[in-house]
C-alpha cells in the first residue's frame, strides 16, 4: 500500500511541478487573502495581532479548496479514473498517495503564509515546536479529509462548488482546534496549545483511516 502511495503521490506532484498551478495561482491567492485581511483590519488597534492566528488558517482553508479541487480534476481527464480502477494499486495506498501530494502543496504554502503574517502581522512565535507539529497534523487532517470528499463528489457535473460546500463544515473542528494551538505558540502559554494539537492529530488519523478504507468503494461507485 505504501509503495502505490508514494507512486500516486509522485504523479500527482511530478504533474503540478510541470503545470506550475500552485507557484502561479493558488500561492499568490493565499498572500492576497492575508493581504486583504490587513487592509480589512486596523493594525494600530491591535485587531491584527489578535486575529493572526484565525487569519492564517483561513487562508490555508481557502487556498486548500483551490488545491483539493485541483487534485481531483486530476483523476477526471482522459480516463485516468478508469485507468486507476484497472491498474491494480491498491485503493488505500491511492488514497493516501493523493492526500499525501495535497499535504505536501499545503505546506509549502504555508510556509510561505508563516513568512507573510511575520512582515504583514508582526507577529512573533515563541512556541516553534507547537506551531510545527500543529502545522503537520492539521495539514493532514485537511488533506484527507478534502481527498476522501473530493472522491465522493467526483463525476458529478457540480463537484467544482459541491465540495467547498461539503469540507468547509467538516474542517471546522480542525480551523478550530489549529488556532487554539496556534494562539498558543504566538506569545501565549505553549502548554495550553498541546491538547488542541493532539485534537488535529485524532482528527487527521480519523479521516485518513476513513479514506483509506472507503476509497475502493468511491472509486468503483464514481
Amino acid at each position: 500500500m505504501w509503495r502505490d502511495a508514494a507512486l500516486v503521490a509522485g504523479r500527482d506532484l511530478r504533474i503540478e511541478g510541470r503545470s506550475r498551478v500552485a507557484i502561479s495561482q493558488v500561492g499568490p491567492f493565499a498572500l492576497l487573502v492575508l493581504v486583504l485581511f490587513a487592509f480589512a483590519l486596523d493594525p494600530e488597534r491591535g485587531v491584527l495581532e489578535r486575529a493572526t492566528a484565525g487569519l492564517f488558517w483561513v487562508a490555508v482553508l481557502l487556498s486548500a479548496m483551490l488545491t483539493l479541487g485541483r487534485s481531483a480534476a486530476l483523476d477526471e481527464a482522459d480516463g485516468v479514473r478508469d485507468g486507476l480502477r484497472l491498474s491494480g494499486l491498491d485503493p488505500g495506498g491511492i488514497f493516501l498517495g493523493k492526500a499525501l501530494a495535497v499535504a505536501a502543496q499545503l505546506l509549502a504554502l504555508e510556509v510561505v503564509l508563516a513568512a507573510g503574517v511575520i512582515i504583514l502581522y508582526d507577529a512573533e512565535p515563541t512556541g516553534i515546536a507547537l506551531l510545527v507539529a500543529t502545522c503537520l497534523s492539521a495539514t493532514a487532517a485537511v488533506a484527507a479529509t478534502g481527498t476522501l470528499y473530493g472522491a465522493l463528489v467526483s463525476g458529478l457535473r457540480v463537484r467544482e462548488t459541491l465540495l467547498p460546500l461539503l469540507v468547509l463544515p467538516a474542517l471546522a473542528p480542525v480551523l478550530i482546534g489549529a488556532t487554539r494551538a496556534f494562539e498558543s505558540a504566538l506569545g501565549g502559554v505553549p502548554a495550553e496549545g498541546w491538547p488542541w494539537c493532539g485534537l488535529l492529530a485524532g482528527f487527521a488519523v480519523f479521516y485518513s483511516l476513513a479514506g483509506a478504507l472507503a476509497y475502493g468503494a468511491l472509486l468503483e461507485g464514481s
